[in-house]
């Protein structure tokens, strides 16, 4: 007979790959940045052309790729979230540092909107929408959302609704922008100002990050469905008519655990044997709550002799 642990039946993302996959996509979007500012914006246009993009919306896109670039930055957060963690850096002082930071960009921020100096030597004034020019930008918002991932749930689920809403809303608004309604002429969200074709390539986006960053974790599709979704309808509807930049990580944290917490709370089946299909080396119902659920797995015995509890809950 063999035994195995809790974490080996139910395996979270390691530290090891969260810090491989933090640091290649960091890289990524890094050469991606630097390409495109590199480029002339009459080279841009013409990409953007030859890629299918109707001649009147060529500007308005060429115009937003130019804040979303920018909007990559907010992958730093999670990557120097993770490098912190893994140099043994407590999650409470990780904590402390993003409210640190959050305070200080918000106070600058609330000077340029209220104070004539700040605001005509404000260093990145000419990626501000029009509407921001009086109010907090983006920026402030993306700070505080990301501040209160980051304190409210562990770390893999921050990780993961950050991401959500760094490449899922910057999606949402590429795709939108550039093919918004070509496809489907359906006008969506409040005022019709968003499109089904956004809409689901922020899904499609979300889904694909969420499913490989949990990887390691069996049933891991249906809880990222679940927080694809509600960070979509969030992006689409903003409730409550809070900045969605606050919403998107928080809502799709929330949607996230939830998913995982049902994913592992399933009643063992009557019959141990037929959780694990022969000759499959993972648990067909996720994790279940029953001590000792015994599981035959071809010629080997199973047995999990600790409760399997929510993984998430104590964080990593």
């Amino acid at each position: 007979k063999e035994w195995v642990t809790t974490d080996e039946a139910l395996p979270l993302p390691s530290q090891p790959f969260l810090t491989a996959y933090m640091t290649v996509l960091a890289l990524v979007a890094l050469v991606l940045g630097v390409t495109i500012r590199s480029l002339r914006p009459q080279a841009v246009r013409r990409l953007l052309a030859d890629a299918g993009v109707a001649m009147h919306k060529v500007k308005k896109t060429a115009t937003e790729i130019e804040r979303k670039i920018f909007h990559l930055c907010g992958l730093l957060v999670p990557l120097t979230y993770q490098l912190l963690l893994t140099h043994g850096v407590s999650r409470g002082f990780c904590v402390k540092l993003c409210w640190t930071i959050t305070v200080i960009g918000v106070s600058c921020d609330w000077l340029r909107v209220h104070v004539p100096f700040v605001r005509d030597h404000w260093p990145l004034k000419s990626i501000l929408r029009e509407k921001e020019a009086t109010t907090l930008c983006g920026g402030s918002w993306f700070s505080l959302g990301c501040t209160l991932a980051i304190q409210v749930f562990a770390p893999v689920i921050a990780m993961t609704s950050i991401l959500f809403l760094v490449m899922g809303d910057m999606t949402a608004a590429l795709i939108g922008r550039s093919f918004g309604q070509s496809v489907c002429s359906m006008k969506i969200g409040p005022g019709g100002k968003k499109s089904v074709e956004g809409s689901m390539a922020m899904f499609m986006t979300c889904f694909v990050f969420g499913c490989t960053i949990f990887s390691p974790v069996h049933l891991r599709e249906y809880a990222v469905v679940i927080g694809s979704l509600v960070a979509t309808l969030t992006e689409l509807y903003e409730p409550l008519g809070i900045n969605d930049n606050v919403t998107i990580p928080l809502l799709g944290g929330v949607a996230l655990t939830f998913g995982f917490a049902r994913t592992y709370s399933c009643e063992p089946a009557a019959e141990p044997a037929a959780l694990v299909p022969v000759n499959s080396h993972r648990l067909c119902s996720g994790c279940f709550r029953s001590v000792e659920a015994a599981v035959r797995i071809g010629s080997t015995d199973l047995r999990v002799e600790k409760w399997l509890q929510f993984p998430w809950a104590e964080g990593q």
